[in-house]
């Protein structure tokens, strides 16, 4: 069985465990409160059969003793009667869908990616609060839950980003404030709650003695204080009239695109990538698996064949594609040194900046395919300029302000890893193979840097195969998905419908894609 192959069923197995949240007997009491889970709702809202890019599934899976699967929130990009959205849903067979230090970044991401590309963004609410014994890494801080009402705020009053929030449960304290800052708030009768206190601690605080339904219930908030705009009966009822009120809101038809298959069956990517990471393959074929008709018109493919540059096409939409082309190539001239694939010369950097500012010029999406091992040093590489030429590489990709999707399918390490379009730089998405490895450098090359000669030695033995270790353990895939370094891991059959839908979603708004977000001009 291929490397990418057993990962992927390895992937495929977590996920499903992910997916149960709390698990079987907490479902079974959300459904005897007459609620549906947070899964069950993202269902029943977005269209069915349409597309679902879950973002953040594994972040905190490693973490908490396993009490924390996806952070207690579900997040992540379908759409609604065509149209692209963003859902958060609190996952309240998770702890009672409380925030951990995790929800938060998870929330934040969201946000970002609603702001960015400028599509709305629907909140199901149904959370006891913040996760008081973590409370620490929740509350305070510039990217503590205060900065989502940063979001909430500017997505209202600048960006005007449609924001729709459904109370489908508790919604306690400073959390009340997501709903309060959205546009509309829907509640459903009987298991919505909303307040800044509940019955209990209002009877503490105050000495009052006040049943749930009349301090902030449904009928409460859309009768009596009007926080509230509109009561379902239960949840499906609320869910049909949030798509009934994304489906009102202006957007243009979606366009018809015809496109030709890939020349390349995805399955056959499974025997592409070797099961040596440290070994070559072709990203050609790659591509022939992922591109429509498997074609790319490559850019100056005699140049720097190191680094390939070309356009291509992922169901009807153009992509400006950027890729690592692994293994050893073959010098011009007679005398040269061979290149290496997934190194970075001086000669590919300075074509691909080149790419990129032509791609940025016409306006197309760049896709990045990482496999990079770094850039090359030593006494040619630094009297030819690599510096210089690396540093113009990573500030035209900085700079470019089109949309920027990246694959990583086996290596993303050093400097080359922040070339191509590492997270620091915001692309638009990020998603990983499960063959994925982000480091500074492989564990042999951090043992060499760190013992030297000295590796060899017995009495250093236990401590170089503990480094070894620790370097295979955060060098995988699903270390990375745990800290949100990816948004999502996929695999090789979900890898081309994904890309062409984030592809979409990213052309929604057609301003500068730099940063978080792009403010329009505040006077």
């Amino acid at each position: 069985m291929s490397r990418l192959k057993s990962l992927s069923d390895e992937y495929r197995q977590l996920r499903t465990r992910l997916e149960q949240g709390g698990g079987a007997e907490r479902i079974k009491r959300q459904h005897d409160q007459g609620k549906l889970t947070a899964r069950e709702r993202v269902v029943a809202l977005l269209d069915r059969d349409g597309p679902w890019v879950e973002i953040g599934l594994l972040v905190a899976w490693d973490q908490y003793d396993g009490q924390a699967p996806a952070a207690g929130v579900v997040t992540g990009l379908g759409r609604i009667g065509g149209r692209p959205v963003v859902v958060v849903a609190n996952d309240a067979t998770v702890k009672a869908g409380s925030w951990w230090p995790e929800t938060i970044k998870k929330i934040l991401r969201a946000q970002e990616i609603a702001m960015r590309q400028r599509v709305p963004i629907i909140y199901l609410v149904d959370s006891a609060g913040v996760n008081l014994p973590y409370q620490g890494g929740v509350f305070p801080g510039q990217y503590g839950a205060a900065r989502i009402f940063y979001y909430n705020s500017i997505m209202r009053r600048y960006l005007k980003v449609p924001q729709i929030s459904a109370v489908m449960g508790p919604c306690i304290a400073g959390g009340a404030y997501l709903p309060a800052l959205s546009d509309v708030i829907f509640m459903v009768d009987g298991t919505s709650f909303m307040g800044l206190g509940g019955p209990n601690l209002v009877k503490g605080a105050t000495g009052q003695v006040v049943d749930a339904e009349s301090l902030g219930g449904a009928s409460t908030h859309t009768g009596v204080s009007a926080v509230a705009h509109y009561r379902a009966k239960d949840d499906n009822e609320c869910l049909t009239r949030i798509r009934e009120y994304v489906q009102r809101l202006p957007h243009p038809p979606q366009q018809r695109r015809t496109h030709t298959a890939p020349k390349r069956d995805a399955k056959a990517l499974y025997d592409l990538i070797p099961v040596d990471h440290r070994m070559s393959y072709d990203v050609r074929a790659v591509l022939e698996g992922l591109l429509d008709a498997g074609r790319l018109d490559e850019f100056q493919p005699d140049i720097a064949p190191e680094m390939l540059c070309g356009h291509g096409a992922i169901e009807g939409r153009q992509v400006a594609v950027i890729a690592n082309s692994r293994g050893v190539i073959k010098p011009k001239k007679k005398g040269d040194v061979p290149r290496i694939g997934g190194i970075i010369y001086t000669e590919s950097a300075e074509k691909v900046a080149y790419f990129i500012e032509n791609a940025d010029r016409e306006r197309l999406p760049l896709l990045f395919i990482q496999d990079v091992s770094g850039f090359m040093v030593g006494t040619d590489a630094e009297h030819s300029g690599i510096i210089r030429a690396g540093a113009r590489f990573v500030e035209a990709m900085a700079t470019a302000t089109v949309p920027k999707l990246v694959l990583t399918v086996n290596h993303a390490s050093g400097a080359g890893y922040y070339a191509m379009a590492g997270q620091g730089f915001d692309p638009d998405f990020i998603v990983s193979w499960p063959t994925g490895r982000m480091g500074v450098m492989e564990g042999e090359s951090a043992i060499q840097a760190v013992y030297g000669a000295e590796a060899t030695k017995p009495e250093n033995a236990a401590a170089v195969d503990t480094m070894r270790t620790d370097y295979e353990h955060q060098l995988d895939a699903k270390f990375a998905g745990a800290r949100g370094f990816v948004d999502a891991i996929i695999t090789p059959e979900e890898t081309r419908d994904t890309l062409a839908f984030l592809l979409e979603v990213s052309t929604e708004f057609t301003g500068p894609h730099i940063g978080a977000f792009a403010l329009p001009s505040v006077t």
